[in-house]
């Protein structure tokens, strides 16, 4: 598989993924999704929040990237978060929606992404000052850091009673038989 094929595979499991627990968490009843539990975010809420933030950051330095992507034209509209814990939505419904709408974002633009982008070293800033990295290892990590508060964001629905199912990787890659 090409890192171009691995990147829409990726960007497609996070779709899928995300759809699981937004359903899952949508149909919790009331104060449920803010209900302190412990989490490194606090709440369900907090963890799905800062997963939106850290990607919406993402998307804007990859927007960057001297290809261009006008794809992330759209992404690139949108007022930055001003930290990873930034409420961004005060309507579950209004989340889910802009969820869903990143997703297929992401899912667009990755098809777009090709061979040579990849190796290419992106400049950017975060809290900790200038960085440059090479751009496969960055959209590594942007995929990384998502699956990773999506583990959190399991365990907390699980505690709340909720199954998502199967949500293995495996899920999602061809079966050649």
């Amino acid at each position: 598989m090409s890192r171009c094929a691995h990147l829409c595979l990726m960007a497609d499991y996070n779709q899928w993924m995300n759809a699981k627990v937004y359903a899952a968490a949508a149909s919790l009843p009331p104060g449920e999704l803010q209900r302190e539990r412990g989490a490194f975010f606090g709440s369900l809420l907090g963890t799905l929040n800062h997963v939106m933030a850290g990607d919406t950051l993402w998307l804007q330095r990859f927007a960057a990237h001297p290809a261009g992507f006008p794809l992330l034209d759209p992404i690139r509209a949108l007022t930055p978060p001003t930290s990873l814990t930034q409420p961004l939505f005060d309507d579950f419904a209004a989340m889910q929606a802009h969820r869903h709408w990143l997703d297929q974002q992401i899912v667009d633009w990755t098809a777009s992404i090709t061979e040579v982008d990849l190796d290419h070293l992106l400049d950017y800033r975060n809290s900790k000052g200038p960085n440059r990295r090479q751009f496969f290892g960055l959209l590594m990590h942007f995929f990384n850091h998502q699956t990773h508060h999506r583990g959190q964001a399991s365990t907390l629905l699980s505690q709340a009673g909720m199954d998502l199912g199967d949500t293995d990787l495996l899920f999602r890659i061809p079966n050649h038989l």
